[in-house]
């Protein structure tokens, strides 16, 4: 394996460790602190405009998310099974 494979690699695993290590305690947080009411509430009170643009933006960079998170498990998961 060369070494811009290798630095590519540790580098990706270091970016998902550090994604995730933000993301579940934001998550946990959020849920126990009845952040979800206030999310409902405001979801109710927003009026309907029709839809626009931005929930495009929002899917699309979900969609980005979870594919860069699948990709970093195929590529550990294959270089798991060269050795």
């Amino acid at each position: 394996m060369s070494p811009a494979v290798k630095w590519w690699s540790r580098l990706s695993a270091a970016v998902t460790g550090m994604v995730l290590t933000l993301v579940v305690p934001v998550h946990a947080w959020a849920a126990s602190t009845g952040a979800d009411g206030l999310i409902l509430e405001a979801a109710k009170s927003r009026r309907s405009r029709g839809f626009g643009f931005l929930p495009i933006l929002g899917g699309l960079c979900c969609l980005v998310v979870v594919g860069g998170i699948v990709l970093a498990l195929v590529l550990i998961a294959k270089k798991r099974k060269r050795r």
